[in-house]
């Protein structure tokens, strides 16, 4: 008889709905009148409230810059991670020849990376924290070219011949390019478009596409194709366009046809830079975003 009253007790607190309570929860072993009841209440709820919410939490983001960099960090630099995992277990399975496996690296990374610039807040905070993300590559940079730490992925995904020393040149000059790129120029300045669009689309298409068809090497330079220069400068230049309206469209840039010339004649110098010989001393990867960094303060 106890048993039977605690078992009835236990059904009525947990499995009935009075039809004045607020309460949003059924339960699937309702009876039918209880379940309508429910339903009427979820029909019921209206839609504003639902508005009220979806704006409170959008409003906290916005009105808190700390909490969205936060958030944006944590979506960018895992966008980052993933595209350089993706890459190193392409080069550890041998899915793409190993210059090309580093090339597309090259291309995408420091694209995909400043697709997320907008997530970030505006003004110094916003730029600092997003520069934050590549700072920590050129540290992975320095301690995998020092043998301080060791990953052959890393190494053979980012290196010509497979030595860790060579991510003290190009993969570094790379890492600090997009660093200063965002600390000091922004997402605001078509300085930092061109160094970023000429470093990552037109120096990595210029070897992608040179190897493939460049057989007219240029007269002054050997190791260097005309199909290859030509492909950089056009890849450079589109990716600088793509990007202006990119920005633009936050409100970030004014785009113009001044800006436009400035990208083309940006392009141009960064390729005839890169096809010349002290380019290959010295490292692409530092020449021709020094040249857009250069160039770009003349012209824009």
């Amino acid at each position: 008889m106890v048993q039977s009253c605690i078992s009835m007790a236990l059904k009525l607190a947990f499995f009935s709905i009075s039809p004045n309570s607020s309460s949003n929860f059924c339960c699937p072993l309702l009876r039918t009148t209880h379940c309508s009841e429910f339903l009427q209440l979820l029909k019921s709820k209206p839609r504003r409230r639902i508005r009220r919410e979806l704006k409170s939490v959008a409003a906290m983001f916005s009105n808190n810059t700390a909490v969205s960099d936060l958030v944006a960090t944590g979506l960018s630099g895992g966008i980052a991670f993933s595209l350089l995992k993706i890459w190193e277990e392409t080069a550890r399975r041998g899915v793409f020849d190993q210059k090309l496996n580093r090339k597309i690296v090259h291309v995408t990374v420091g694209l995909a990376f400043m697709l997320c610039w907008p997530m970030f807040s505006s003004g110094r905070q916003g730029a600092i924290v997003a520069a934050l993300i590549p700072a920590i590559n050129i540290v992975k940079m320095l301690l995998l070219g020092l043998g301080i730490w060791k990953d052959d992925a890393t190494v053979k995904s980012m290196s010509r011949f497979g030595n860790h020393k060579e991510l003290l040149k190009g993969p570094l000059y790379y890492a600090a390019t997009i660093t200063l790129a965002g600390a000091i120029y922004w997402r605001t300045s078509p300085i930092a478009i061109a160094a970023v669009c000429n470093l990552c689309a037109g120096d990595g298409m210029a070897d992608i596409v040179g190897r493939r068809f460049g057989t007219q090497k240029l007269p002054y330079n050997q190791n260097k194709s005309a199909v290859g220069s030509i492909a950089m400068a056009c890849a450079g230049f589109l990716a600088s366009i793509g990007y202006m309206l990119y920005f633009s469209s936050f409100g970030f840039i004014d785009e113009s046809p001044k800006m436009v010339m400035g990208f083309l004649i940006t392009s141009v110098a960064a390729a005839l830079v890169e096809s010349h010989p002290i380019s290959t001393e010295l490292d692409d990867n530092l020449t021709v975003p020094l040249t857009a960094v250069l160039v770009g303060s003349l012209v824009f």
